[in-house]
């Protein structure tokens, strides 16, 4: 079967219906919890709460290789991952939901690629995110009357700490919101 992948945090437990608890064993460890097997408005999908269901496991320390390992190995063709973020724009508010279109890597220790044996590959990041998935996202987001914004550059920063004023003065310029978690799942799905 095919299922939407999706990661983020326990708020959605309560969307799924019909569900179904798995775990997958990985090549490169446990992941973040259990996989959820559900459906959202009929539609199939597996879930990680990418901060463990009690929300223990801090952004420097998720498995990001054996999330997305795991849900490619059930049958998952496509992920959205749900990100928490600030954002220093005057023209963001709380609550707006930003569907990013480029992201920047300010992390420093993460595993970033299963392409590191013999065999090396080079990915290209010109345009990271499927264009598909954004297009639905900010569609449905705007008939719903959210407040969306069609693109964005997500900052990555490794955390768990936030930054600095200096580096929020320099996030300013670089892009529009601030995250811990994009990458590297975005690098590995």
């Amino acid at each position: 079967m095919t299922y939407i992948g999706i990661i983020g945090g326990s708020g959605l437990y309560t969307l799924m219906k019909e569900t179904e608890t798995i775990n997958v064993d990985t090549p490169y460890g446990k992941t973040s919890d259990s996989i959820e097997i559900g459906k959202i408005n009929g539609v199939d999908v597996a879930f990680i709460p990418r901060h463990g269901k009690k929300h223990t496991i801090p952004p420097h320390k998720v498995n990001y290789k054996a999330n997305i390992w795991a849900l490619k190995h059930i049958g998952v063709e496509r992920i959205v991952g749900l990100n928490a973020v600030g954002s220093l724009k005057e023209d963001y508010s709380p609550g707006d939901i930003v569907v990013p279109d480029q992201f920047i890597d300010l992390t420093r220790r993460r595993d970033l690629t299963f392409y590191d044996g013999p065999d090396v590959y080079h990915i290209s990041m010109a345009d990271p995110f499927c264009p598909d998935i954004s297009r639905k996202i900010y569609e449905t987001g705007k008939s719903l009357n959210y407040n969306i914004h069609s693109s964005g550059t997500y900052v990555c920063i490794e955390g768990p700490r936030f930054s600095t004023r200096a580096e929020s003065r320099l996030f300013h310029t670089f892009g529009d919101i601030i995250g811990m978690t994009l990458v590297p799942e975005i690098n590995l799905a």
